[in-house]
């Protein structure tokens, strides 16, 4: 009896878990997954009908077998969304990855996957939260990621200002906005339109489910103080390492170690109490790159990457090294460890070679991010992107509907 109950808790558990939108992280082996178009690593959100791929790389290098499933999600990601697959995708998923590579003149062996979509056995012919989820032979999940498709409908304009609050002034932006949708006939929009604010394309700190505050005509108007404003941060740090065996201003020393190179970066210094230093970044951003190839993708190497931090031990808070080479997780392989004899934290990551973005953040023993108290600070200089996501769903509508998105940069930031 106690082993009935077990079973029928894990396959409970499981359920559960495959109805929600939650991204699974995946295992040690499998790195630098991306959404890519046009070669280059992109925030996920794609028009209808356009065109992109996702890839990964598999560090076993054993040519294994990888299946892929798509499935629609309400807008706040909660469920599934009512409407059978065929409704949403045309042809039928669960197909086998038969695009891939195993990888060239590198020491650190992998096998490199890509999926292009649409392709000749599926389109997703409507808009909407998606979730593509990767299957091993055996059709366990390996990992999953979120993605979005809109449509054009409405005319949307995103304005970034400084906070209002006293408190929030120097540290926060805040995001106002304005729909438009012209002569196309939207039930209810106060009830039924919602948005999704996005920055630099981090689903960790997305602020959703915005309503409106009131009409003019036909515009939406969105001009909220707090419950759109978002923490300024600082100038992400980068990893310059497209010639694996050289130094510059990232790269202190390179060594090599069992089989593959050891990169050592500078050690960083927190930047919280210096003044705002504009220093460009990509806004968390990665780019595969070897100076020395034709075809980065396979032929760009890994490498163990030393991360140093130079602060004092954090009672009851982690420190983690995150940005969308991995997706911001919070996670064993991303947190530092506090060198007592030293008085330093530091950590070794195994990154693909390239051009990559990357912060640290501060967790709390509750498990949360300690915004206000970020290791670099929050200035509302900062150069930040972001966008925004507008759902519809009409009284008598199925699913959620995505009819406009729009991005703008805190450069242009008013007072």
């Amino acid at each position: 009896m106690k082993k009935i109950i077990f079973i029928f808790y894990l396959l409970f558990f499981n359920f559960n878990f495959s109805q929600n939108g939650i991204e699974q992280d995946p295992p040690f082996n499998i790195k630098t997954i991306s959404f890519r178009v046009n070669e280059n690593n992109v925030i996920p959100f794609f028009k209808l009908g356009e065109t992109f791929e996702l890839s990964f790389d598999d560090l076993y290098g054993d040519e294994a077998d990888y299946y892929y499933t798509i499935t629609q999600y309400n807008y706040d990601w909660s469920a599934p969304s009512d409407l059978g697959k065929v409704e949403y995708l045309n042809g039928i998923d669960n197909q086998r990855i038969i695009t891939y590579e195993n990888s060239f003149n590198t020491l650190q062996l992998y096998s490199h996957y890509k999926q292009v979509f649409p392709n000749r056995f599926n389109q997703i012919t409507k808009s909407g939260n998606y979730i593509i989820t990767i299957l091993n032979d055996e059709g366990s999940t390996v990992f999953s990621r979120r993605f979005v498709i809109y449509e054009e409908e409405v005319s949307v304009n995103l304005l970034v200002r400084r906070a209002r609050d006293f408190e929030s002034l120097d540290g926060k932006q805040n995001i106002e906005m304005t729909i438009n949708y012209g002569d196309k006939i939207l039930q209810n929009p106060i009830q039924n339109v919602k948005v999704t604010l996005f920055q630099n394309g981090n689903w960790k700190t997305s602020i959703a489910n915005i309503k409106p505050q009131y009409t003019l005509g036909t515009e939406l108007i969105y001009r909220y103080n707090k419950e759109t404003q978002f923490w300024g941060g600082n100038e992400a740090y980068s990893i310059d390492n497209k010639i694996i065996r050289g130094t510059n201003n990232t790269v202190s020393r390179v060594t090599s170690g069992d089989n593959i190179y050891n990169t050592y970066l500078y050690v960083n210094t927190p930047r919280k109490n210096q003044p705002y230093t504009y220093f460009p970044d990509i806004n968390g951003n990665f780019f595969i790159q070897n100076a020395n190839a034709t075809n980065p993708q396979v032929e760009s190497d890994y490498s163990w990457v030393y991360f140093t931090l130079n602060t004092p031990y954090l009672l009851d808070k982690n420190i983690y090294i995150v940005g969308m080479f991995n997706n911001y997780v919070i996670g064993e392989e991303n947190k530092m460890d506090f060198n007592k004899k030293d008085g330093l934290y530091e950590k070794a990551m195994l990154i693909k070679q390239g051009f990559t973005n990357y912060q640290y953040v501060i967790i709390d023993k509750t498990g949360k991010v300690d915004h206000g108290n970020a290791i670099d600070g929050n200035f509302f200089q900062t150069e930040n992107n972001y966008a925004a996501i507008v759902y519809y769903r009409g009284n008598n509508d199925r699913y959620d509907r995505v009819i406009g998105i729009a991005n703008t940069n805190s450069e242009v930031i008013r007072n």
